[in-house]
């Protein structure tokens, strides 16, 4: 061995050394991601790490590395081809969040290509996948080949990680799920930007949750978590914003897999749906970011005037057809949503008292959903594409007990016990109704997340 060569990590010491509160190296950070990939590190020692780093946390040059590390852990594809802006958004996750479905046709509709590679159910929250797999023949295991030719056709695609695509990320997503290790804002930050990275992008927009639903209740974390993706984005040389945003309550008005697609395909249909404004207002806000940082409006305030003409004027349904199409799926199943929608048992839950909808658990409602048959309790487990829960009460509504409050629907009876369970151990009333809380709370921006991440160092 050479003098100036590298000696290889061991990864007990690894392990040990986090667990004590000591940093890793980038060559170290490297090494763990490539183990990760390749099958050399056992599963058992990954596992050991990600509590390690749970508890210890890393720093922000070990997140950048780790990030970096995952996005070179296999194959990553180039946009160049594409012969446009390259964008993606990127929820952090909640329950009822399907704002992918909106904001990917909306922005193709207006020439910029949004190669979205997204996950599946984590933890209590829904999986991108997971929904758009409801539409029968839809694939989402496309080659880098198939991606490219459909996002030159279509202008977005939304699919899984190949294989080859970052897949350290692939082992460690699947280990933290079972491990209990999701909410830590490192692993967060270098999962997400790992395989955002890993896609090309030129620009990003980020949906940071707080609140009740998110990974991260509490919103200094939530805002640590918003600089820490932007500043570690920024550095990759990938333009990025961030929106802190509201996760007290599910995201719009249904929560599972079919009931959230054909609840988008009615908002994309241009349908007056006033019970699902926030999810409207929030996808028409991200979709304003995307379109004024990817250069297609003035400002962000003109890029929502431009989402919300594409929503108005059938535009963007028309895009987000023919993606479904040109990824193997049966448009004709959106003829006739209702038909299509066979649940394997229904159940309504009425208000069990009158007054106001004061709060809502909203982890206990993803887990309720989880446990009607629309989430995974293993990893590879299938799930139920038409299992999941409609509100019909949003938080701050007034209620008269008796009135239909939510309706579940499961694979079949028997899921429906524990599901209702939770749901009313979830949901709390008042004689008096709850102050409102802002949808978007805080815009991070590269100088945003530099100051504030500056001022917490010190």
């Amino acid at each position: 061995m050479s003098a100036q060569s590298t000696p290889t990590p061991h990864m007990i010491d690894l392990i040990l050394r986090k667990r004590d509160g000591g940093a890793l190296t980038d060559n170290e950070l490297a090494f763990i991601a490539r183990g990760a990939a390749d099958g050399s590190i056992p599963l058992e020692q990954l596992a050991a790490w990600l509590m390690a780093t749970w508890l210890r946390g890393l720093s922000l040059t070990e997140t950048r590395a780790l990030t970096l590390a995952m996005r070179d852990s296999g194959e990553k594809f180039s946009s160049a081809r594409l012969g446009r802006t390259s964008i993606d958004k990127h929820s952090t996750g909640g329950v009822g969040d399907k704002t992918s479905f909106l904001v990917a046709p909306i922005v193709a509709r207006y020439g910029l290509a949004d190669p979205m590679i997204s996950g599946r159910a984590l933890g209590h929250t829904g999986g991108t996948l997971d929904k758009l797999e409801s539409i029968p023949g839809l694939r989402t295991a496309l080659s880098l080949e198939e991606f490219e030719r459909v996002l030159m056709k279509c202008g977005t695609a939304i699919v899984s990680q190949t294989p080859s695509l970052v897949p350290a990320d692939r082992v460690l997503y699947s280990l933290r799920d079972r491990t209990g290790t999701v909410e830590s804002p490192g692993l967060i930050c270098a999962s997400i930007l790992g395989k955002k990275l890993a896609a090309g992008l030129d620009a990003l927009v980020l949906d940071v949750k707080t609140g009740s639903g998110a990974f991260l209740r509490n919103p200094e974390d939530s805002e640590f978590l918003a600089a820490l993706l932007v500043a570690t984005a920024e550095s990759a040389g990938t333009r990025t914003v961030a929106l802190l945003t509201d996760m007290s309550q599910p995201l719009g008005q249904a929560a599972g897999n079919w009931i959230e697609v054909a609840e988008c395909v009615r908002m994309l249909r241009g349908e007056d749906m006033e019970e699902c404004a926030d999810l409207r207002a929030l996808s028409v806000a991200l979709a304003g970011w995307m379109l004024f940082i990817g250069s297609k409006a003035s400002s962000q305030q003109e890029g929502e005037k431009l989402a919300a003409a594409a929503l108005a004027d059938g535009s963007a349904l028309s895009i987000f057809l023919k993606m479904v199409a040109a990824q193997g799926g049966d448009t004709h199943v959106f003829d006739d949503m209702d038909r299509f929608h066979k649940p394997g048992a229904t159940r309504i839950v009425h208000a069990w008292q009158s007054g106001y909808v004061h709060t809502m658990d909203t982890t206990a409602l993803g887990w309720a959903v989880q446990r009607t048959g629309a989430g995974r309790e293993l990893a590879g487990e299938p799930v139920d594409p038409h299992a999941g829960i409609v509100f019909h009460a949003r938080r701050g509504a007034a209620v008269v007990a008796g009135q239909p409050l939510a309706t579940l629907y499961a694979t079949d009876e028997g899921r429906l016990i524990e599901a209702e369970s939770l749901l009313t151990k979830a949901i709390h009333f008042s004689d008096a109704p709850p102050a409102s809380v802002p949808l978007v709370s805080r815009v991070f921006t590269r100088a945003d997340a530099e100051t504030y991440l500056q001022q917490r160092k010190s």
